[in-house]
């Protein structure tokens, strides 16, 4: 993941993202590099157009964080069921108290 916060921080300071510099931003942030993947992360970057891969990344993250909402529903939902079924409980009582006096 180093390899990429170097790539982006290259290029948000508006600096070409190569090899030497993706090193020299993890050699100055004290990260170990494998100059095998400085080359892979530099090579699939190439000719991608960063700005925008952002902005979709941005895009989608709200649906990924749709589960972590729907959960919350569910929950509510399940607190929800918990005092209907108490109330039909109490129902059911009064109801059967009344029937009690009736016969009493």
């Amino acid at each position: 993941m180093e390899y990429i916060y170097a790539a982006m921080l290259l290029h948000k300071a508006g600096h070409k993202v190569d090899e030497h510099g993706v090193t020299k931003v993890l050699e100055a942030a004290g990260a170990k590099h494998d100059s095998a993947r400085v080359k892979a992360v530099v090579a699939a970057l190439d000719g991608v157009d960063i700005d925008k891969a952002i902005e979709k990344a941005a895009v989608m993250a709200p649906v990924a964080a749709a589960p972590a909402h729907g959960g919350e529903a569910k929950a509510e939902s399940k607190a929800d069921d918990k005092k209907k079924v108490e109330e039909e409980k109490k129902s059911e009582e009064a109801a059967m108290a009344g029937l009690g006096a009736l016969f009493g």
